[in-house]
């Protein structure tokens, strides 16, 4: 059998805040065994784990990986609205009139990631 993806890992400063950011854009629990101060943080969400690893080293270039939200019971504009609210930032807005495009923000500190359409706005 292949092997299968475990977890999206993702260097940060601090695990526990990331990870406790992260577990609430993805509405999914942090892991029992996490809390302040530790040096690494397991977000259960859906699919695969996503991961935080406390390391020195701040970040300094554009993500080589990022990760694409489609929002699953809310519009792509909902949930771009959502996540502003829980401390993301609007790096570029690539929304387009006709209602495609996607929304590229950053987490607190500073990872990239994009909102995409729903599956409903898709079809539509």
């Amino acid at each position: 059998m292949a092997s299968l993806v475990r977890h999206i890992t993702i260097d940060c400063a601090n695990a526990y805040e990331l990870g406790s950011f992260w577990a609430a854009v993805l509405e999914s629990p942090l892991a029992d065994d996490d809390f302040p101060g530790d040096p690494e943080a397991l977000v259960n969400a859906p699919g695969v784990g996503v991961l935080f690893i406390q390391v020195p080293e701040a970040k300094t270039v554009k993500n080589r990986v990022h990760l694409d939200l489609q929002p699953q019971d809310r519009t792509r504009d909902e949930e771009v609205a959502r996540v502003l609210e829980l401390g993301a930032t609007l790096v570029a807005d690539h929304r387009k009139p006709d209602g495609t495009g996607w929304a590229l923000l950053a987490d607190p500190e500073g990872n990239e990631f994009c909102v995409e359409r729903s599956a409903a706005e898709r079809k539509g």
